[in-house]
């Protein structure tokens, strides 16, 4: 059985590289053999997994830097039946390639906005008069170095090496502790995908939305967690996109959704809240990238 995986393209992203990774585990951890699907956007790869043209997504969800990935929330909300498998902790090393001969030769640089953010200060220091234009991954504007001596992109050393482009500056990004954590997300819960053992899952996410915007409306929903002794690892709010002031609440949860004590939380927190979506428990694995 061969499975599709979907993931931010074009090939090189980070995106990519953790859906690969993920390919050889899963390989040596099941046998299943998986082809890697790339898609123009992560509300993309994701929909591919609702829509049934690919059986999992590997997706960024929040970068030790620049927090959460907002795209992936967002469409995580919108698209039902989504479950989390496994989260993929990756380190993250950007460097800033282009054909100048020199820092001095360049005017434009591009990349992903997650990329830019995550190296504001080295742009700021180094090439402080240069324009930064946002694009949809860290591998797309590649391209426009073979006719733009003046561009430089900021992207990954392995797509630096997969395109053949020269590399001027190395471990650009403003903090040597950068990090990627990505969700390998299904349409259905599967066992099979996970690659560790169900029994004692470490995680849980979900996200719900609260009847009104009143006092009390947020600390209500969140005190059923502390009165369980249950932490909440993180807690972030987006947009409902319905009206200015009205917001969605993402949070994680250190604790398995089979724990009674989870149980009895999720069935007074849908007393307090409009809507409720749990996204799944799953374990956390880190990533050894050379």
């Amino acid at each position: 059985m061969t499975i599709a995986i979907a993931h931010l393209g074009p090939a090189g992203t980070y995106a990519e590289q953790a859906a690969d990774c993920y390919v050889n585990l899963l390989a040596k951890t099941t046998g299943l053999e998986a082809i890697l699907c790339p898609y123009p956007s992560i509300a993309q790869s994701l929909k591919a997994v609702a829509q049934g043209q690919a059986e999992l997504a590997v997706v960024p969800v929040e970068n030790s830097l620049e927090g959460s990935v907002t795209m992936t929330m967002d469409a995580l909300w919108q698209l039902d039946s989504l479950r989390i498998q496994l989260a993929l902790v990756m380190p993250i090393v950007h460097v800033l390639v282009s054909r100048a001969s020199s820092l001095e030769g360049i005017k434009t640089v591009y990349s992903h906005p997650q990329a830019l953010a995550q190296c504001q200060g080295w742009l700021e220091r180094f090439l402080p008069n240069v324009q930064a234009v946002a694009t949809n991954s860290t591998t797309e504007p590649l391209q426009l170095l073979s006719s733009d001596y003046t561009a430089a992109v900021i992207t990954s050393k392995r797509a630096a090496q997969l395109y053949n482009l020269p590399i001027l500056a190395t471990a650009i990004n403003d903090s040597p502790e950068n990090c990627t954590r990505f969700w390998v997300v299904s349409q259905t819960e599967n066992t099979t995908f996970n690659l560790t053992s169900t029994a004692n899952t470490t995680h849980t996410s979900l996200a719900f939305s609260t009847p009104a915007n009143v006092p009390g409306a947020l600390v209500k929903a969140l005190q059923v967690f502390a009165h369980l002794g249950i932490n909440l690892s993180r807690v972030e709010s987006r947009p409902t996109k319905r009206s200015l002031g009205e917001y969605l609440f993402f949070i994680d949860l250190e604790a398995q959704e089979s724990q009674l004590e989870v149980q009895s939380a999720l069935a007074d927190l849908r007393a307090y809240a409009e809507i409720l979506k749990i996204f799944g428990s799953y374990n956390v694995m880190p990533l050894n990238i050379v």
